[in-house]
Order: C-alpha cells, then structure tokens, then sequence
C-alpha cells in the first residue's frame, strides 16, 4: 500500500506534505503581496473562460460572414462556367 501511495506521490507522503506546505506559504506571501484573494483568482480564471468561450463564438460568427462573402462570388462563377461547359 505504501509503495503505491509513494509512486502515485513521487515522494513519500511526509516528504510531499512538507514540499506542499513550503510551495503554499511563498504562493501565499506573493498573493498578499499583490492583494490577492483564493477568490479573485476564481473569478479571474472564471472571467477568462468566458471571454475565450465567447471569442470562440464570435469567431464562428466571423466564418460565416467569410463564408457568405465568398459564396456570393463563387457559386455565381460556378453556374456561369458549369452553363458555358453546357455548350461543349
């Protein structure tokens, strides 16, 4: 069991507790330095999601106006030259 524990870990468990608890304390002095709370980094991650989740639309948006634009052009081509090969 503890062997598992340890590889899963890639420490031992006191070891991985102590490194965890080092790591914490400096985020923890930097994120107060900067008047930070667990919260804004929610909200901050949360905000970031949504923006590129709405970038993504807005840019599904923007390949349809593509897409139409070059429709408008290329089918009318199209007709034209399939009616002119008609004649052959």
């Amino acid at each position: 069991m503890s062997g598992s524990i340890t590889r899963f870990l890639g420490d031992s468990p006191l070891r991985v507790v102590v490194k965890l608890a080092v790591v914490s304390f400096l985020v923890g002095i930097v994120m107060n330095a900067f008047g930070w709370s667990p919260l804004d980094v929610w909200y901050a991650l949360r905000e970031m999601v949504l923006d590129i989740w709405n970038m993504g639309f807005a840019a599904l948006g923007r390949f349809g106006e593509y897409l139409a634009l070059g429709a408008a052009v290329v089918i009318p081509a199209f007709i034209v030259l399939r009616i002119l090969s008609l004649r052959r």
